[in-house]
């Protein structure tokens, strides 16, 4: 892999907790409701909004439960390739990767919670969607189903 790509990595990668200036969970995430449209119907979610640094640096780490209806999203401005990981993330986790255009771009279904394995988005994102393992398959989730916010 050479320099640059490396860098790109390195620049989307969440930041371990003993490394991050704030606390983590971030207190006061705004909220708001995100609606998966899937061949099996509309499923709402209540999902906290990460939208500084220190709230993406941090996500879901340390969380040790989470309503079936709840999640966090992460809006990507301009949009770009990101990539996660579960470092510091009890929960096992669904990873929505969604494109520009609003719609499932890739999913990572049933992230290892732990793991320092990169997870890509597989393309531009505009938005990562963190949901409770397994809500992807109860919800018949695939990529290209939309996405509205």
């Amino acid at each position: 892999m050479n320099l640059a790509a490396l860098a790109l990595i390195a620049a989307f990668v969440a930041v371990p907790a003993a490394a991050m200036s704030g606390p983590c969970p971030v207190p006061g995430l705004a909220h708001q409701r995100v609606t998966l449209v899937t061949a099996t119907g509309k499923h709402r979610y209540d999902v906290e909004v990460a939208a500084s640094a220190d709230a993406q640096e941090c996500g879901l780490m340390f969380r040790k439960r989470m309503a079936r209806s709840a999640g966090m999203i992460f809006p990507l401005a301009p949009p770009r390739p990101q990539t996660f990981w579960m470092e510091n993330t009890v929960l096992s986790l669904d990873i929505i990767f969604v494109a520009p255009d609003n719609r499932v771009l890739n999913i990572a279904a049933n992230a290892t919670p732990f793991a320092r394995d990169f997870i890509p988005s597989g393309g531009d994102s505009s938005a990562v969607i963190e949901l409770n393992a397994g809500e992807a398959a109860r919800i018949g989730l695939k990529p290209g189903d939309r996405v509205l916010r």
